[in-house]
């Protein structure tokens, strides 16, 4: 029986809404539109089915994708110099695509409303719950209709650039609490290579406030993005399993599964990978990233972690184009050479990412 894919992190954008995100330049190698109509290019290899498929030769097919925000330019507070427009202006984006109401030029069609389970917008976490509460309802007004609105299955705000101890504040503390309330997941994006392991320290430290006390029906679930973005630049010629940089990173991962409400995103690599391998094959691929990989399917185990491409951003150190067949391709290695079952491929192909993020795939969402 084929296994659904749930591509669970994917972010989006028309050519008209580049000088409002926040890493845009004119010189940055994503400068050009990527919607959907080149997230269905990219994908184009494999099966795009909608229930399931009836051939029983396929192995996977791709299910759908879950939109995380792609951080555009803001503000914490709403009356700040940027506030929340253009944010909000990026949930009116995804409420056309789930709608089947595109702008001209935006790069997708209402024949292409399908594949969109869910997203994962910005949120003001550092703010506090009653701003938060606030920008939620705004985000519920953008969303037009209560069948878009159950669509948004979390927020994220990245904290991989932001100031030390952003996530130690009460504030932060306090809005992570209160959307385990709401059963709203959030997104955590840390940098472990260009922001240093005191960023995983210190997310550490925010879970253990988080849980504390916390009855396990209202807490949040913490879907950790890529690995925590591992330093991936130990050359081979070291013996990486002894390296310090590798040994604080597994111990804090390890530390990290040890709280059942987290999981792990299986994505986001390919733009950690050193130049040397950016042409690389699949094999050496993986026998690259096998030391990091162990170390998370050892401590979360299958059924917590969830297959997403990081499309576009995985074109930058995956070879362009074809990026997505390409990790896509490492990832089925990865799961071979594990060993896994077949309900272990099922959950990590896209059953992790339904119930971590409290999706009913069988009523679309």
């Amino acid at each position: 029986m084929a296994i659904p894919i749930v591509d669970s992190h994917v972010h989006l954008w028309p050519q008209a809404h580049l000088p409002t995100i926040a890493w845009h330049s004119d010189d940055n190698p994503l400068g050009a539109q990527y919607s959907v109509d080149e997230y269905h290019s990219a994908t184009n290899h494999l099966p795009l089915t909608f229930s399931s498929p009836g051939s029983a030769s396929a192995s996977t097919y791709l299910r759908g994708f879950i939109y995380i925000e792609v951080d555009r330019i803001s503000s914490t507070d709403e009356a700040g110099e940027q506030g929340w427009r253009h944010v909000l202006d990026e949930v009116s984006y995804v409420t056309r695509i789930a709608t089947g109401n595109p702008v001209l030029g935006e790069g997708h069609s209402a024949s292409q409303r399908e594949p969109l389970l869910a997203f994962v917008p910005w949120a003001p976490i550092p703010q506090g719950p009653a701003a938060l509460e606030r920008y939620m309802t705004l985000v519920r007004e953008r969303t037009l209709a209560d069948e878009v609105w159950l669509k948004v299955r979390g927020v994220r705000y990245l904290v991989q650039d932001k100031s030390v101890g952003t996530m130690l504040t009460q504030d932060f503390v306090d809005s992570l609490k209160w959307l385990g309330k709401q059963k709203l997941a959030f997104d955590l994006g840390v940098d472990a290579r260009q922001g240093g392991l005191a960023q995983l320290r210190e997310a550490v430290s925010m879970m253990r406030r988080v849980y504390a006390g916390v009855d396990e029906r209202e807490q949040v679930v913490i879907i950790i993005n890529h690995l925590c973005k591992p330093h991936l630049h130990i050359p081979p010629s070291d013996t990486v399993q002894g390296h310090p940089q590798f040994v604080e990173w597994k111990r804090l991962i390890v530390t990290m599964a040890s709280e059942p409400a987290t999981y792990m995103k299986l994505s986001g690599l390919f733009s950690e990978l050193p130049p040397t391998l950016s042409d690389a094959q699949t094999n050496d691929l993986v026998e690259h990233m096998l030391p990091w990989l162990n170390v998370v399917f050892d401590s979360f185990k299958p059924h917590r972690i969830m297959f997403g491409s990081d499309w576009p951003v995985c074109n930058l150190g995956g070879g362009g184009a074809g990026s997505w067949a390409k990790w896509k391709a490492v990832v089925e290695c990865i799961l071979d050479k594990r060993g896994l079952t077949e309900d272990e491929r099922t959950a990590i192909w896209g059953g992790t990412a339904a119930k971590a993020y409290g999706l009913d795939l069988a009523g679309h969402n």
